[in-house]
């Protein structure tokens, strides 16, 4: 019988090895896998190569996996904003490594891997700093350059429904790169708010079938004080 259901965020992230490529969804903190980059730290992988759209913010989730010093780089779109301080330092002080991919180009190139695309030729960034040392073509009169695919070792997303088979919907924009991701990635790890029954979600509304799932971890949502929500172990 397929049971994906993992019993703890501790279980579901046990075997990631240090060295590891980690692709984590969420644009800035809509989607942002809280609990499973919380269970990393406390796994105690180090020397990771971190995939996300930015770089952290305050000092919560993906800003305290750098604050453990365990991150050797940083592939994202936007590395720099108002609460990004802790990657800043970081980065300022030669400490973490930094690769720039403009925000299409990164989708793009995390989903190349999921397709098995060995590279694609993109405009994006002809003439720039971001098309140092790659490869460009003229095609039809128009210049572009070629993009690798990024492939991950793990994913970690956050999705809002999911059955024992691993299939996968989101809740609005909290899908952002989480589909690509799990298509990308040897290992995919997600959250889910509800557990449903083999053919309770709507077939229809999967957006990750389970053939790109390999272990799901229920986490509650609780109500906070401001009248939001928080995630909870």
């Amino acid at each position: 019988m397929i049971d994906k259901i993992a019993a703890s965020v501790a279980e579901a992230l046990a075997d990631v090895r240090d060295g590891s490529t980690v692709l984590i969804g969420g644009f800035g903190t809509s989607g942002n896998p809280i609990e499973l980059i919380d269970g990393l730290i406390a796994q105690g992988a180090k020397d990771l190569t971190v995939v996300n759209n930015n770089a952290g913010n305050g000092d919560t989730g993906l800003a305290a996996l750098l604050k453990t010093g365990r991150v050797r780089k940083v592939i994202c779109s936007f590395p720099r904003q108002a609460d990004s301080y802790v990657f800043d330092e970081l980065y300022r002080g030669g400490k973490i490594e930094l690769e720039l991919v403009a925000q299409g180009n990164l989708a793009e190139r995390i989903r190349a891997a999921g397709a098995g695309i060995g590279a694609f030729f993109c405009p994006t960034g002809f003439g720039t700093e971001l098309a140092k040392g790659k490869e460009t073509r003229e095609i039809d009169g128009k210049q572009y350059v070629l993009e690798m695919p990024i492939h991950g070792d793990v994913a970690l997303i956050k999705a809002e429904a999911g059955d024992r088979w691993g299939n996968l919907t989101y809740r609005m924009a909290a899908r952002n790169f989480g589909p690509v991701m799990a298509t990308a990635a040897k290992l995919t790890v997600a959250t889910v708010h509800a557990v449903k029954e083999l053919g309770e979600l709507d077939p229809e509304a999967i957006v990750t079938p389970g053939i790109f799932v390999n272990r799901i971890v229920k986490i509650d949502r609780v109500a906070t004080q401001a009248g939001g929500f928080k995630q909870a172990a």
